[in-house]
């Protein structure tokens, strides 16, 4: 049987050494897009998309990070268009009242930060906080979508189900189908939480067409693509895993195609890690995705929990830290972030206006027309008759 890599391994695939072949991967910096040959008002752009039978306006999601998105936060992006995910395994669940928390997060010295951090997670899980946060989010006329690991879906599927929760986003640095773990302990059957639970199950993270194929045939209602290139997350200086973002989100992308031919079923693809800027998220969704997500960027919103600070979800791990605390300071509202006006020309205000604009530019009036832009590899994009901006550090120089 001829696989898609088979197809396209003769075009890409590069003599590493005698024992080993590679391809060459693209991340979002070395890629830019295309003109066409025509254009599109900006004012009708059609930006919306479907995830979990829910229609949104804005393709952004807010990372499921404890210093991006709370009760508050996700009532407010559902508001405006967008989507929040909580994290069920953070601070939200371990504390009733996270105030205190924060101000040790935010105020520690980068020396003690980890141990902190492990301290902090140490607390349990308490699930009826689980129950408490999700009420909270649906009371308030909220899109109630939540996230845990698979070993926390085991534990705590029936409560998020029980609690209404509106969606389910299963997350880890790699998600798979196949799972080989020690003798007599439980795994998560993927297959089977999406037929049971009755909610959507949104699965990542992943970089491989196989894996992302593997995913929808399990029942994904979406998949989140991308491995290590958040802001605050180190798994790729950890680990040493994962494919630059460009690449993986094409890929999968093409999972998403092939699925749709065989089934009739269209699994939206997500791409999370790595986007700061408008133009980042134009990128990722011409090479194929059907909305992104999101962190650093909200976690400069005035009304995220962080308080200008971000820092990844594996940072406490009490074995293996992969993950940092950044400082992005805010800058101003949520809503000035994703809607304008802009008062920021660095591309990381008014998100949605910057897509909307890239659209009309390239002539694409819908998301799926985006997704069919021409796409050019261009490592001088970002830098080319940029040196003044970059010596003053201004605008793309900063």
């Amino acid at each position: 049987m001829v696989t898609w890599r088979d197809c396209v391994a003769s075009d890409v695939d590069l003599q590493l050494g005698h024992s080993k072949v590679v391809r060459r991967a693209y991340g979002i910096d070395e890629i830019a897009l295309v003109p066409g040959g025509r254009t599109v008002d900006p004012e009708i752009a059609d930006t919306t998309w479907h995830v979990g039978g829910v229609k949104r306006e804005i393709p952004i999601i807010a990372s499921a990070m404890d210093g991006v998105v709370d009760v508050n936060m996700a009532i407010e992006l559902s508001k405006l268009g967008a989507l929040g995910v909580l994290n069920l395994e953070g601070v939200q669940t371990r504390y009733e009242d996270t105030s205190s928390v924060f101000d040790q997060i935010t105020s520690v010295d980068k020396e003690n930060f980890v141990p902190l951090m492990q301290k902090v997670y140490s607390e349990p899980i308490k699930e009826i906080l689980i129950t408490q946060r999700i009420q909270e989010i649906k009371s308030r006329g909220g899109i109630a979508a939540v996230s845990a690991t698979p070993a926390a879906a085991i534990r705590f599927g029936e409560t998020i189900k029980s609690a209404g929760a509106d969606m389910f986003f299963v997350q880890a640095t790699v998600v798979s189908t196949e799972h080989i773990g020690p003798k007599g302990r439980k795994k998560l059957d993927l297959k089977q939480l999406c037929k049971e639970i009755g909610i959507p199950v949104i699965i990542g993270n992943c970089v491989t067409y196989e894996v992302a194929l593997q995913l929808m045939k399990a029942g994904a209602a979406g998949v989140m693509v991308g491995i290590g290139p958040g802001a605050a997350c180190t798994s790729r200086g950890v680990l040493g895993v994962g494919i630059p973002q460009a690449s993986a989100v094409a890929d999968c992308a093409a999972a998403r195609n092939d699925f749709e031919k065989e089934t009739g079923n269209y699994v939206p693809i997500i791409a999370d890690g790595g986007i700061v800027t408008g133009g980042d998220i134009c990128k990722c969704i011409a090479c194929g995705a059907d909305a992104v997500m999101i962190g650093s960027p909200i976690a400069r919103a005035e009304e995220a929990p962080g308080r200008g600070f971000h820092w990844g979800m594996a940072t406490p791990s009490p074995v293996l830290p992969r993950g940092t605390r950044i400082k992005v300071g805010s800058t101003g509202s949520i809503k000035r972030i994703l809607q304008g006006p802009a008062l920021l020309d660095d591309g990381t205000h008014n998100l949605l206006g910057a897509l909307k604009t890239s659209m009309g530019t390239l002539g694409a009036q819908t998301i799926k027309e985006m997704q069919e832009v021409e796409v050019v590899v261009a490592p001088s994009l970002l830098t080319e008759g940029k040196v003044y901006q970059k010596a003053q550090q201004l605008g793309m120089g900063k």
